[in-house]
């Protein structure tokens, strides 16, 4: 009995000794675990207090980027071209939608979308980022916005969003020269991320596509600004904590006068062809028209298949006829040619030759016939401009040859791109031995040198580069590169630009630039003259030259009848011409397709044009126009 009270002694000794071990572990690992968390509290809260205050902070704080206002676009005048309107469009942001395509069921049983509409949203979603949001409707009407605001509540990631659009005021009539802005495809985007541009088109979904909008598109985009908001839970906004205006895009003013654009646009109604009127002083391109055209507002929202479809007809209106419409010249070039054969002392001021209605080369049984089929007797230089006598200008071309012809007209810059400033322009065809031989891998004939002569054959020219051709002739050789932009205007106040003058045309003897201009008065104002009926009684002096193009080839024995060939094959009409006289102040080139006569249907635009610009110099002055608007700070937005 005693053995076993002290066991039991010795036991709770062990026990008393093992308690306190326990004991003493277990409070350090209390220490251990409260130091840890002392740690962690002093990381969390000390060290890295700015990561996780950002981290809180990017949950409340948002930064929203605004778009910049782009630029308005002006002509001379200060009258407005493309403006940018308010308009209401439906939006959603497909993060914050379960299913994308029952709400859009749900949203077209509220108002109408287009089948289009729905294609073009479905295909935005899959090229953008899930948290940027996209029109599924723009252009909402005040119904429509009533309708979609009392149902947004069903309609959790949609919003109704007001945005500035382009708008371009004068429609069709300026297509071809403004162009238009569309949203960003993703090809587009690409080449903005390579040109590392991606920031300032972060609050952007329209470029320039064409025409000036495009040439000019780091000019008129200008930079985005941003605000720096707080949001609830929700992500709905409570507070603006700082907001950085974006910088609006420069205002753009061209050398375009809307006055002669909208004349010779409405000349062109309902005919294939082009206008081009350029300032042969300083190259400034005072119209422009391409017809048919189109309305460029349906692109700016989005255009139909439908309606797209229509623009692909045989007309092709999206085709800008001024600058890549390849027509062949035809007499529109027998100043130069007759220029080039006085240069090489082919033929002098009283150069004449007897004309019996046709041409033959020695030893050749084939006749090039004249377009009168009948003599016009004796001819001159002078003569041969006024009656636009083709053999004259067959036997010049003989004796030149095709070198020298391709050589001299290179100069006045055909088969070269003009330089004008937008991206849409072709170099069309000055032909030559070299030319012939890479494009059909064949030799240089005589006859083609002869069909050369009168502006046929292979020879092709843009009603712009004919432009700037009679420009040269009006100004006694000075080069002008054609120019759209006359000045831009934005923060740091009126930039003019300066006209891009190249070498000019010096000719071994001057007088022969008054030769080919005396010949180019007679056209317009000695009757006999192929233009003298259309500018009878005009209150100013002009100097012209008219030319009639053949589309087909026709054989030497076939009389040319319009009614018996396809519309499509007849002759094209053209002009070129200046005025006035003795000071020019406009140069013109008209080309018509498949209109015959060039003095009958040519010239009359062509007056009616100089018309209108000559009549009374209505509005201000370039510069004056500018400087006027500087002072009154004024913007269209």
């Amino acid at each position: 009995m005693f053995s076993k009270q002290r066991t039991a002694i010795r036991n709770n000794s062990a026990e008393s000794n093992l308690f306190s071990r326990r004991a003493l572990i277990a409070f350090v690992g209390v220490c251990v675990l409260i130091l840890t968390l002392i740690v962690n509290l002093y990381h969390i809260q000390v060290n890295s207090f700015q990561s996780y205050q950002t981290r809180a902070d990017g949950n409340r704080i948002k930064i929203i980027p605004i778009a910049p206002n782009r630029g308005v676009i002006f002509d001379r005048n200060g009258v407005i071209l493309a403006e940018n309107k308010p308009i209401h469009s439906l939006e959603l942001v497909s993060e914050k939608i379960k299913d994308l395509q029952v709400t859009v069921d749900k949203i077209s049983r509220l108002i109408e979308l287009t089948t289009d509409e729905k294609e073009r949203f479905f295909k935005s979603v899959k090229a953008q980022r899930r948290f940027k949001s996209i029109a599924l409707k723009t252009r909402l009407s005040t119904e429509e916005v009533a309708i979609i605001s009392v149902n947004l509540h069903h309609l959790p990631g949609v919003a109704i969003e007001a945005r500035l659009k382009r708008f371009y005021p004068y429609g069709a009539s300026l297509t071809h020269v403004l162009g238009y802005v569309g949203r960003i495809n993703a090809r587009e985007q690409k080449k903005i991320s390579d040109d590392h541009r991606k920031a300032i088109y972060i609050a952007t979904r329209d470029i320039g596509k064409i025409g000036i909008e495009k040439y000019y598109e780091q000019l008129l985009h200008g930079n985005p600004g941003y605000q720096e908001v707080e949001v609830n839970s929700r992500g709905r906004i409570f507070r603006v904590l700082k907001r950085v205006l974006p910088e609006h895009g420069q205002d753009l003013y061209l050398n375009i006068d809307i006055r002669i654009q909208q004349v010779a646009y409405d000349q062109l109604a309902g005919r294939r062809g082009s206008v081009v009127a350029l300032d042969p002083n300083n190259g400034a391109v005072l119209a422009m028209v391409s017809s048919p055209s189109y309305d460029p507002n349906l692109f700016v929202h989005g255009i139909s298949t439908k309606a797209y479809k229509k623009l692909l007809s045989e007309d092709k209106p999206l085709i800008n006829r001024s600058t890549r419409g390849a027509y062949p010249p035809a007499s529109t070039i027998k100043q130069i040619m007759a220029l080039a054969a006085l240069e090489e002392k082919i033929i002098t001021e009283h150069t004449s030759i007897n004309d019996p209605g046709y041409y033959k080369l020695p030893n050749v049984k084939r006749k090039f016939r004249d377009y009168a089929s009948r003599s016009h007797g004796k001819v001159d230089i002078y003569k041969a401009l006024m009656k636009s006598c083709d053999t004259y200008f067959y036997d010049v071309a003989h004796r030149l040859g095709i070198n020298k012809i391709s050589e001299f007209m290179f100069r006045f810059g055909f088969g070269e791109y003009t330089g004008i400033d937008i991206h849409e322009e072709k170099k069309a065809v000055m032909p030559s031995r070299d030319w012939k031989r890479a494009r059909y891998n064949q030799p240089w004939h005589v006859g083609d040198t002869i069909n050369v002569g009168i502006g046929q054959g292979y020879w092709t020219a843009t009603p712009l580069q004919l432009a700037k051709s009679v420009a040269i002739i009006a100004n006694n050789g000075k080069i002008f590169t054609p120019q759209i932009l006359g000045a831009s205007q934005g923060e740091k106040g009126l930039l003019q630009i300066p006209a891009d003058d190249n070498m000019p045309i010096v000719l071994s003897n001057k007088h022969h630039w008054r030769i080919v201009q005396q010949g180019m008065w007679q056209v317009v104002n000695q009757r006999g003259g192929t233009a003298y009926n259309v500018f009878k009684g005009a209150h100013y002096q002009s100097a012209g030259k008219t030319g009639t193009a053949q589309v087909i080839g026709m054989a030497e024995d076939v009389k040319y009848d319009a009614s018996k060939i396809n519309e499509r094959h007849r002759d094209n009409a053209m002009y070129v011409g200046y005025a006035p006289f003795d000071n020019p102040e406009i140069a013109i080139a008209v080309a018509i397709e498949n209109a015959g006569g060039g003095g009958s249907n040519a010239a009359p635009i062509a007056r009616a044009v100089l018309d209108v610009y000559l009549a009374k110099k209505i509005g201000n002055k370039l510069g004056s126009t500018f400087a006027t608007n500087s002072q009154q700070g004024s913007r269209a937005q």
